[in-house]
């Protein structure tokens, strides 16, 4: 078994490792560091929570010991797919460059663009950004990507989900040709293959695990469980109170407003939860997950943006409060435990139409997931607190529906008397005659309907027949009178001009 120190890493990396309390390195370790202090291209494959950060941002310390990065002209570059990430790997270099006096910035979103303009003007050796807040700076004319030594882009896979792969074959073309380029991933698409081929150059493939494998120290379970919302609340309050030897849990949904509803409802049983999804702000987002690291929340109710490389090492149960739609996220939400060589539990809860969900699980991976206990999707739920909350939603939605539906049943009940029509007066037939006195002979003369006549169209409207479109029978007379001719046409055809 190899050491630190024969890696070939300067002396202030070792130095900060050792403090670290880091004493061996792991298999990916072991074999990309020395490629990527020898400046080759590098294509790692490893299953997560073994270390990948670390294996770049070792040698990348120990490389830029030599040189200045220059105002707006960053020396390396780090992509990662979220925020919570970038700030990850941030730390990383805070911890193991604490012996180098090395500019770190980070370009995320929401975050303010002055804030990170400062750290940019006074020059960065490490930029590690997100896609989509580094190609707005660049557009801004307030970053040069063509001092860029050594790219890096962590989690490829995740890119590719989350629709990364045009921005980062448009950040590739803004860099120098003779750059050195890293990639990294848990698992090897062939879109991640065919990127790998087009910009990286003779590179070395390392490989500790297979594709898509999961760690052999995480045991996985299913749960069945009834379709509807507050039965998997149900199984997923049992599955806490049962589990042994749990300190603290990820529970991931497929939805952000599911993330919302199962925090409101674990808080409302009586358990410290937290949630975490995209649409949070990013202070609210830190916030959360510092509080999880230190232990103030026991269960983080989140999507997938917590599924890949967040390194929390303590956390012992990982609950599927969804199954997730792709088997390779399956992969990466069970690693948020049994890192490092710890032990952890992964528990899904699956309903009836998740099988063929499972199916590509276990096609994926290559492992059969062991049930617990017998595979029940009635509905099992005996706690209905959860449904009593969600009537009240129902009746505001239809509460307007419910008013007019009752206001018809009462004209029915009341039917309107049916008013007899008024005798035409002779000062109500006055503007009709004057209007008739200007019509030329032979124009059609049209009344205008009676009282009656309107009161039984609305009768008609309650009774539920036919409802007349546009003006029925009834034309109003300003409509039938003819078209007069303009002033300076009258007099020409009189042959006055």
């Amino acid at each position: 078994m190899m050491n630190f120190s024969d890696l070939g890493l300067s002396e202030k990396v070792l130095a900060a490792v050792q403090s670290a309390g880091y004493e061996k390195p792991t298999p990916i370790q072991e074999q990309a560091i020395p490629h990527v202090l020898a400046r080759r291209d590098v294509l790692g494959v490893a299953q997560t929570g073994t270390g990948k950060t670390a294996s770049f941002t070792l040698p990348m310390l120990s490389l830029l010991e030599s040189g200045r990065a220059r105002a707006r002209m960053p020396r390396t570059l780090i992509l990662e797919p979220t925020r919570e990430l970038a700030a990850q790997v941030e730390q990383s270099f805070v911890v193991y460059g604490q012996n180098h006096r090395l500019t770190v910035s980070l370009l995320i979103g929401g975050v303010s663009f002055a804030e990170q303009l400062k750290k940019l003007d006074r020059g960065a050796d490490v930029l590690i950004a997100t896609p989509g807040r580094l190609l707005d700076h660049f557009e801004r004319g307030k970053l040069l990507l063509t001092g860029v030594e050594t790219f890096v882009v962590d989690e490829a896979d995740r890119m590719l989900d989350m629709g990364f792969i045009p921005d980062i074959e448009r950040i590739c073309q803004l860099l120098p040709f003779t750059r050195q380029t890293v990639f990294f991933s848990a698992t090897m698409p062939k879109e991640i293959q065919r990127l790998a081929d087009q910009f990286l150059h003779n590179p070395v493939k390392v490989e500790v695990s297979p594709a898509a494998s999961t760690a052999k120290t995480i045991t996985q379970r299913l749960i069945s469980s009834g379709s509807k919302p507050w039965d998997k609340r149900a199984v997923l309050r049992s599955l806490i109170n049962d589990a042994k030897d749990l300190t603290n849990a990820i529970i991931f949904c497929n939805r952000k407003r599911d993330v919302a509803t199962v925090c409101r409802s674990l808080s409302k049983h009586g358990f410290s939860a937290g949630a975490l999804h995209g649409d949070m702000d990013q202070t609210s987002r830190m916030a959360t997950l510092d509080g999880f690291k230190k232990n103030e929340i026991t269960l983080l109710v989140a999507s997938d943006v917590a599924a890949r490389g967040l390194d929390i090492p303590s956390v012992s149960h990982v609950f599927n409060f969804d199954l997730p739609t792709h088997a390779e996220d399956y992969v990466h939400r069970i690693g948020r435990t049994g890192r490092a060589g710890r032990s952890g539990s992964a528990v899904s809860i699956a309903t009836k139409a998740d099988k063929k969900y499972i199916d590509a699980i276990e096609a994926l991976t290559g492992d059969t997931i062991e049930w617990l206990g017998e595979k029940d999707f009635t509905s099992r739920s005996s706690d209905n607190d959860d449904q009593e909350q969600e009537k009240p939603r129902r009746s505001r939605r239809t509460r307007g529906k419910a008013r007019t539906d009752s206001a018809k049943s009462t004209d029915h009940q009341q039917p309107k008397a049916e008013t007899a029509p008024k005798p035409a007066t002779a000062s109500k037939s006055e503007p009709v005659q004057q209007q008739e006195s200007g019509r030329k002979p032979g124009a059609a003369r049209t009344e205008r309907p009676d009282n009656n006549m309107r009161n039984n169209r609305n009768r008609s409207k309650d009774r539920g027949e036919r409802q007349i479109i546009g003006m029925g029978d009834h034309v109003p007379a300003f409509l039938l009178q003819p078209i007069r001719p303009t002033k300076g046409k009258a007099e020409n055809s009189n042959g006055t001009d």
